[in-house]
């Protein structure tokens, strides 16, 4: 009888054990190869039923599986607006799939902690957030050190290229946006070669569709690079300017605060143009000109000194700033629409002075700190 009820007890443990590891083997401040991203991305929906799903969305060159994580309040029958994140559309970027990673933590534990900013917007919004987009090239990258600053895709480009990993095609100069203009080349065995032409790419044709066919539901497109430490804003062509560029740089300024209050870490704002150079076929742009009326790219550590082999050290403390500037980004995005539609003007008179003030008041329930 003992020996049976230890043998139970010892199995216990041992499925604790399994359970507790199973949680802990993930590590938020390192890089991981795609293997373990995907078992992670099974992970947390495992964890968090009942706001998080994952949905396939696209096929890569290579017959991979594009996938998001969807992650939200349920609701029934219900279209709900959406924040759009993207992370590695560059191979070599490691640190933007890092980030990812950490902002899905991140969200899911302030919702958890019943932070009550984060649980208002969660019911509001869906986050859609792609922890790796160029599948194939970030594989490829982890293949030894002679591929570790593979930029673009594996597809072979036109018949007559000859040249080191086989072509590839950049796929944010590869969006119909403005696309073989400026800033890109026709030559398959540049950095920045544009495609044979605007979405030739499986990849960009399925962020397209994706994204194009919720258009009218996604209020921010965020796709995360490095490096450079700036908050871009659309547009990367040098004659074409936003409509709410004003607004855009406003809320890109605050972040960039926000970032420097973290680590004292400097972000330069800006278009794209300005501060980094004319480019063309770039997803930010596209989404913007669909009409998604928030779009930003952020590149973030460092400014040069390791430039894509960020080392891990540094993981932590870019994740932890730049979660403070995308979360002032989708704070503000979430609150013009449904924090502000509501005002209404309440009248108050002195019997004194015989004045009139107007004051706002904001009767939709929003919570006004995190």
């Amino acid at each position: 009888m003992l020996r049976s009820v230890g043998f139970a007890f010892l199995i216990l443990l041992s499925q604790i054990g399994a359970t507790m590891e199973e949680r802990m083997e993930h590590g938020y401040y390192k890089y991981h190869p795609m293997t373990e991203i995907t078992s992670w991305m099974q992970q947390i929906v495992r964890e968090h039923p009942s706001l998080v799903s994952t949905e396939a969305y696209g096929k890569t060159f290579e017959n991979r599986t594009i996938s998001l994580l969807k992650i939200g309040e349920r609701t029934s029958g219900v279209e709900k607006k959406a924040i759009w994140m993207d992370c590695g559309i560059h191979a070599r970027e490691w640190i933007a799939p890092a980030f990812c990673q950490y902002f899905v933590r991140e969200i899911l534990q302030a919702y958890n902690k019943t932070d009550p900013k984060m649980r208002e917007m969660m019911k509001n919004v869906d986050f859609y957030v792609t922890p790796v987009l160029n599948v194939d090239g970030y594989i490829y990258s982890w293949t030894d050190n002679t591929t570790r600053l593979w930029r673009k895709t594996r597809s072979p480009g036109p018949e007559d290229c000859v040249c080191f990993g086989d072509g590839g095609t950049d796929l944010n100069r590869n969006f119909d946006a403005l696309w073989g203009t400026v800033g890109m080349s026709h030559n398959c065995c540049s950095l920045f070669y544009a495609g044979a032409g605007p979405l030739s790419e499986p990849e960009s044709q399925a962020v397209t569709e994706f994204v194009g066919s919720r258009k009218a539901d996604i209020l921010c497109f965020l796709t995360i690079h490095n490096y450079g430490q700036m908050v871009l804003v659309p547009y990367g062509h040098p004659n074409i300017i936003s409509p709410n560029h004003n607004e855009l740089m406003e809320v890109g300024l605050a972040a960039a605060d926000a970032i420097r209050g973290v680590h004292g870490t400097s972000y330069t704002v800006g278009i794209s143009h300005d501060i980094l150079y004319p480019h063309s076929g770039l997803s930010m742009d596209w989404a913007r000109l669909v009409g998604i009326p928030f779009s930003f790219c952020l590149e973030l550590r460092d400014k040069g000194q390791h430039g894509f082999e960020l080392p891990e050290e540094q993981v932590r403390a870019t994740c932890e700033e730049a979660y403070a500037g995308v979360l002032h980004i989708v704070r503000h995005v979430h609150d013009k629409i449904f924090c502000r539609s509501g005002a209404v003007a309440i009248t108050a008179t002195t019997t004194t002075l015989w004045t009139t003030l107007l004051v706002a008041a904001w009767v939709t329930g929003c919570t006004t700190a995190l």
